[in-house]
């Protein structure tokens, strides 16, 4: 255990804002979960959301972004609803069941302007400052994105096309009044504040934009005029709610994607006027309005940790109330932050949705049962459609109808086969909930594929070490190093059997697949972590010389010393061609550009990485190609030869150079045990890629799903 005093003294320190009294520094910020009614009316799924975290000990809840003229200036018909007193009731019990666990909660409220697509759908112009809008490649959001979810998106406007209209005065006058009557209801529920969202592109972002905001008016021009519209909200709910209503206002701290935009300076003053007409604290984020899915993953939802941390730093030395820095921001890098003195809070949104119960495992001491966030993009991927978050390492998020996991009532003896992260997530529940759990592992570390993935994708192995800390904390019988037959299990006498032994790797009927230098998946993990057995691939001398001292060194052990040794040597050619390139193929591309390779991949579908959340695939085909890597296709492989790959694309014949090739495809689910474990009378049940559950996210899901069964 870890003293957390000494670990996260800053991070867990009480903390004000305005007149809230919070119990340490840590804040869940606004993130739509699109489970209200089609009237906008909390239900119990959004008050299960919000009160798991309060239970988890999370200081100041902020309430997903509500629109306050519902639903004129709306995203969807499934956010929070904050235009006529019938929302109050629902409103009030979400307060009341936060309240009832320590915590505080305000609500995130919001004109949508430019994205409110029930405008859209419903026939009215979306407003906005100036009329033309910024330039911007109205194809932008179709590169890397399917064809399913391009459609998927246009459900949000019922396939209408946005059309745009300037602001009038009046019109904003009455969203002025629009605000103060919502923080009046919000208030009236029973919240602690609010949170004025002047930030992401939405209304009162684009008239803080000098590229949006183009108009001659009192609200446009100097700082001063383009300050104006926020000026007025925050002056009218502070009129309206008195001084002991806590108002935040989070803002853009820089806007990216376009020219004019939003820069550091301007976010200095935005926050300064903020500050002036009363709000108690500045929440410090970022905006994109190139319109390419790449911008999303740039802001708000950033690529890189702590990408906004510079801009909370800068608007705090501008103004003299607190403000909250967000932005990928884990519990150590938020203690260092706190601990420097660049921002009062800190909020952590992805992370917070894939641990509820962050805070209450620092406060004993256990960071390392905090589930981490892996980055996938998964939770963020519905809401371009008003789907509901889910997150790949926690089966619970977005599944609120379904009963928490409860104490067995006939505890029984659990065998589960395979050590990957569905073996984990199922041996974890299964045993916090009383049974007796034996995990049985072949190799010699937890992991699986999950393990050997995070060679190119490290918080992968981050997730793989919190469930191996988690089974051992609940007890978990763990046996590395045993391979499972129906004998072996036999001997067990379990009562079931969970087989989690993963998807079976079939090599492609080719001319040349037998060649030295064709390598599979399991090919490429025993090369370069001598887990497995690599038959007649078998390196050359040197290769044996260098690999046989990283194991004995314990080196290959250890994914993140791989991945560092990596960059100086590896058993690879300089000349690579993938062939597949779904999620394996398209991080393994990238990650042997980055170490000097020449990469193509030879996708066979019309879209690569389709396997991804399409954010993350927008970034990471990006960053794919950015460091060299080609794409082909449509492009069915049909031959391999000692120095080149054939392959069709339409008509054409072609081929590409290479001294090694990879096999990325050809996973199939493996239910040879399961099969073989029924015909002997067990109880089985299947996991994972076993069951074609696929990936880390259906792994966990069934994993969880099995294990609350059992």
């Amino acid at each position: 255990m870890t003293d957390v005093a000494d670990s996260f003294p800053n991070l867990l320190a009480p903390g004000r804002i305005g007149g809230m009294e919070l119990r340490n520094r840590v804040v869940l910020p606004a993130m739509d979960q699109n489970n209200c009614t089609d009237e906008g009316l909390v239900t119990d799924e959004t008050v299960a959301h919000y009160e798991a975290r309060a239970r988890g000990g999370v200081g100041l809840l902020i309430v997903e972004t509500s629109a306050v003229s519902y639903p004129y200036g709306a995203t969807a018909r499934h956010q929070p609803a904050l235009s006529h007193d019938g929302v109050v009731p629902d409103l009030r019990r979400l307060a009341d069941a936060v309240h009832a666990h320590g915590a505080k909660i305000v609500v995130q409220v919001c004109h949508h302007g430019k994205t409110s697509s029930v405008d859209v759908s419903e026939g009215r112009p979306a407003l906005i400052p100036s009329l033309p809008p910024p330039p911007s490649d109205p194809r932008g959001m179709m590169a890397d994105t399917t064809m399913d979810e391009l459609l998927r998106m246009a459900t949000l406007t019922g396939g209408q096309m946005a059309t745009y209209a300037e602001a009038t005065a009046g019109q904003l006058e009455g969203i002025v009044r629009d605000f103060a009557d919502a923080a009046a209801r919000v208030q009236q529920a029973g919240f602690d504040g609010i949170e004025v969202h002047a930030a992401h592109g939405y209304l009162l972002s684009t008239f803080l934009s000098p590229a949006w905001n183009r108009r001659d008016d009192a609200y446009g021009g100097s700082l001063e005029g383009r300050t104006r519209l926020l000026v007025e909200v925050v002056a009218a709910v502070r009129d309206r709610c008195g001084t002991d209503f806590a108002v935040i206002v989070r803002l853009d701290g820089h806007e990216y994607g376009v020219e004019n935009g939003i820069t550091i300076d301007d976010a200095a003053g935005h926050a300064r006027a903020a500050a002036t007409a009363g709000a108690d604290a500045i929440h410090v984020s970022a905006t994109s309005s190139s319109g390419t899915g790449i911008g999303f993953t740039d802001a708000p939802l950033p690529w890189q940790p702590n990408q906004y941390e510079g801009l909370a730093r800068a608007v705090k030395a501008a103004v003299n109330v607190p403000v909250l820095a967000v932005g990928r921001i884990r519990p150590p890098d938020a203690e260092r932050i706190l601990g420097e003195g660049g921002a009062d809070f800190v909020s952590m949104g992805r992370q917070l949705l894939a641990d509820p119960d962050l805070v209450r495992r620092l406060n004993a001491g256990r960071p390392d049962l905090v589930r981490p966030c892996i980055n996938c993009f998964v939770c963020v991927a519905q809401n371009f459609w008003s789907g509901r978050p889910v997150c790949a390492v926690n089966a619970r998020l977005g599944h609120y109808g379904e009963p928490d996991p409860s104490p067995a009532s006939s505890p029984r003896h659990v065998v589960v086969v395979g050590g990957g992260p569905g073996g984990m997530e199922c041996a974890r529940v299964a045993a916090e909930r009383g049974h007796r759990v034996t995990l049985l592992e072949a190799a010699e570390r937890l992991g699986g594929t999950a393990r050997f993935s995070s060679l190119t994708t490290p918080l992968n192995g981050e997730f793989v070490d919190f469930l191996s800390a988690a089974i051992a904390d609940a007890g978990v019988d763990v046996r590395t190093g045993v391979r499972a037959d129906a004998e072996v299990i036999a001997a067990l006498a379990p009562d079931a059997v969970v087989v989690a032994t993963g998807a079976r790797r079939d090599r492609p009927d080719l001319p040349g697949m037998d060649l030295p230098h064709v390598l599979s998946g399991d090919d490429l993990r025993a090369l370069l972590t001598g887990d497995g057995d690599l038959g007649a691939r078998r390196p050359g001398p040197l290769t044996r010389l260098a690999l046989g001292a990283g194991r004995l060194l314990g080196l290959t052990r250890d994914m993140g010393r791989v991945r560092s040794l990596s960059r100086f040597w590896m058993p690879i050619g300089r000349r690579v061609v993938i062939v597949h390139g779904d999620l394996v193929g398209t991080e393994l591309a990238h990650f042997l550009a980055e170490r000097g390779r020449t990469v193509h991949v030879l996708e066979p579908g019309t879209q690569p990485a389709s396997a991804m959340a399409h954010p993350r695939r927008w970034r990471a085909l990006h960053e794919s190609r950015s460091a060299g890597v080609v794409f082909h296709t449509e492009a069915e492989t049909t031959a391999i030869s000692p120095t080149q790959v054939e392959y069709r694309h339409g008509d054409a014949t072609l081929r590409l150079d290479a001294d090694t090739v990879v096999i990325a495809g050809g996973v199939r689910a493996d239910r040879s045990l399961a099969d073989t474990l029924l015909a002997a009378g067990h109880e089985v049940h299947v996991v994972g890629d076993a069951g074609e559950e696929w990936y880390i996210e259906g792994a966990v899901r069934s994993g969880h799903r099995v294990g609350a069964a059992l």
